[in-house]
């Protein structure tokens, strides 16, 4: 808990440090999905800890900027759903969920700012709870003492991709890990479309300056 709330802080330390004569704000909405995603629990030695889907694997949350053209911190916060997550090894029950909370420096066309066409790239960290076999474990896996709960995995991300007028587009790699949990890892490698209301608002159609 101390460390979710150091890392709120700094959040705020680095968005109160932007420039406020020259920063612009916008608010929006972050989608994903995740081509393929791993999730691998605290060591048990009683099953296989892995879960992992290359389908259906849709993200969605609300995200903050602030910056400029070429440059701008964000927040995001996503709920992830991995319909046909499972762990082929020993199959133990189906779907996975996890809830990142990212803070991101971007660059570029990934400022969520500019408005020409760029290449740009962002780079983050923060906190992801995750949670394996979502519908269910078997029952003979619950008498073994299975227990499949949510853990928490400190995330670093790297994404590259293109955006204008508010909204981008961009391929992302994740991955978590936990050093107090023996074991304890995620991994995502998606895409990621980013919307800020603020500036798609402001686009003018050639027409209505007829």
């Amino acid at each position: 808990m101390l460390k979710s709330i150091k890392i709120l802080q700094l959040l705020l330390v680095l968005l109160l440090s932007v420039h406020s004569a020259t920063a612009q704000f916008g608010i929006g909405l972050t989608f994903s999905n995740d081509l393929y995603n791993v999730y691998s629990n605290e060591e048990d030695n009683l099953a296989h800890r892995k879960n992992g889907s290359v389908l259906l694997n849709p993200a969605l949350g609300p995200k903050i900027w602030i910056g400029g053209e070429n440059f701008s911190i964000s927040a995001e916060a996503q709920a992830n759903i991995g319909l046909l997550g499972l762990a082929i090894k020993d199959y133990k029950g189906l779907g996975s969920a996890s809830f990142p909370m990212m803070a991101k420096l971007n660059f570029g066309g990934l400022s969520g700012m500019n408005k020409n066409m760029k290449l740009g790239f962002s780079v983050g960290g923060g906190i992801q709870y995750s949670k394996t076999e979502l519908y269910g474990l078997q029952q003979e896996y619950v008498d073994l003492g299975v227990v499949r709960d949510f853990y928490k995995t400190y995330n670093g991300q790297l994404g590259v991709g293109i955006g204008m007028s508010g909204f981008t587009a961009h391929l992302f790699t994740r991955y978590g890990y936990n050093p107090d949990l023996e074991g304890a890892r995620n991994l995502h490698v998606g895409l990621q479309f980013d919307f800020n209301f603020i500036k798609l608002k402001k686009i003018r159609r050639p027409e209505s300056e007829l």
